[in-house]
């Protein structure tokens, strides 16, 4: 029973424990608030429309392959939300809160489309003019925080209402790209089909559907790559020393100003890298939004619910886009579109609340073992108190045998110096 205790107490302490326990909680309570916000608008059709909502593609009837379809458009539109993720996690990483990644995913369609529908290019060199625009737009935020003190949450909120505009201008100034009559770019496949990413054969495991494609196995090497970057080299340690405390790495000879502004340049990039993986798979057309791609917001809850680590946000990008797909099926005729947002936005925002649990769960943990540190110090003093009090006893019968000793010492020299006496006299 002890040995027992003593795993799950361990268990508890272990980091990666903490960040599973903390994401699962934080999921389960949005989804229960997201059933309770069902509940008031419409209490009739509140279990059903939760059902529909959080079991996503389950929900869908297996037959015609329509459930296997609707995992496949799952998974396509998980493909770029964990890139975005991973931007946000590696900038936090480096102590940079990189809130204008919607700026940079809107550079990198911009980049990507140009130069898919006005140069003709094929699809991997739309994805590498995507990851350099998406660069570009990280590493001016990236100059003003390390060069100006220029906070990168106020110039990241600004870089993505000033890319939104600029790609909204040069769009829709190109005929080959606009469409006007519907508002949103032409379908991408009648333009240029070589700027769409293969599908090495996906198609054929998920019921034909066209749009899943390598997008998936790209940003599952990425989040690895990205993984093995952060944890295992030496580049890694510098962007999380500086983290930690830039004055420190100073101190310890790294470069923190030339470290923040290529962090926030390789988080551009990811960012960047995002759209292609979307917008290349011609699952649907660019429109040029009149507000912020949600796009790098949704990322920000998909690093935090996967507790700031690469592995664990690609099964956050599946369960935020597994809700999301969901809550859009939700019944109209009982719930308005906007109300099926504000409920997955809901469990979206609860999700980001993960690092916030685990570091009170941490603090507890430390001051658990402060507790178990004061007992243990507590005890020991007690023992060396008694230890003491031994040692004085000991000692004072050592004192009390030397007394002894002497007297008896004097003694016999008394008698003696009186025998001697005696003698003399006697003589």
């Amino acid at each position: 029973m002890i040995k027992i205790k003593k795993f799950f107490s361990d268990l508890y302490k272990k980091s990666a424990f903490q960040t599973i326990i903390t994401s699962i909680g934080c999921a389960l309570i949005g989804l229960i608030v997201g059933f309770i916000a069902l509940a008031i608008i419409n209490p009739g059709a509140s279990w059903e429309g939760f059902k529909t909502m959080s079991l996503g593609f389950l929900k869908v009837p297996v037959k015609y392959d329509m459930r296997t379809e609707a995992l496949a458009k799952t998974i396509t539109r998980t493909a770029p939300l964990i890139v975005a993720g991973v931007a946000i996690l590696f900038a936090y990483k480096a102590g940079l809160f990189n809130i204008g990644a919607s700026g940079q995913y809107t550079m990198g369609v911009l980049a990507s489309l140009f130069c898919a529908y006005i140069w003709n290019m094929p699809w991997y060199v739309c994805i590498v003019a995507a990851i350099l625009a998406g660069a570009l737009w990280g590493a001016i935020a990236g100059f003003l925080k390390a060069f100006l003190n220029v906070n990168e949450v106020i110039s990241g909120i600004m870089l993505n209402w000033i890319g939104l505009y600029l790609s909204s201008m040069i769009i829709k100034g190109q005929e080959k790209m606009w469409w006007k009559t519907l508002s949103k770019c032409y379908d991408l496949k009648n333009v240029n089909a070589t700027a769409l990413l293969p599908n090495c054969g996906l198609d054929k495991l998920f019921a034909d559907y066209q749009y899943i494609t390598i997008g998936v196995f790209i940003a599952l090497f990425v989040s690895l790559f990205m993984y093995i970057l952060l944890e295992k080299t030496t580049f890694g340690y510098e962007i999380k020393a500086t983290g930690f405390n830039k004055n420190a790495a100073r101190y310890a000879g790294m470069k923190e100003k030339k470290n923040i502004v290529i962090t926030l340049a390789i988080s551009g990039a990811l960012a960047g890298l995002a759209a292609p993986l979307l917008y290349l798979t011609g699952i649907e057309p660019w429109e040029c939004p009149a507000s912020v791609p949600a796009m790098g917001f949704d990322g920000i809850s998909a690093a935090f619910l996967g507790g700031l680590n690469p592995i664990g946000t690609i099964f956050s990008s599946f369960f935020i886009t597994h809700i999301s797909i969901g809550g859009s099926r939700l019944d109209t005729s009982f719930y308005t579109p906007e109300i099926a947002k504000i409920v997955t936005s809901l469990i979206i925002y609860l999700c980001a609340f993960v690092l916030f649990v685990k570091d009170k769960l941490n603090k507890r943990v430390l001051d658990s073992e402060k507790v178990l540190v004061n007992k243990k110090v507590e005890v020991k003093e007690e023992n060396n108190l008694d230890d003491n009090s031994d040692d004085n006893s000991d000692d004072n019968s050592d004192e009390k045998e030397e007394i002894k000793v002497n007297e008896k010492e004097e003694n016999i020299q008394s008698t003696t110096d009186n025998s001697v006496e005696d003698k003399v006299e006697v003589k």
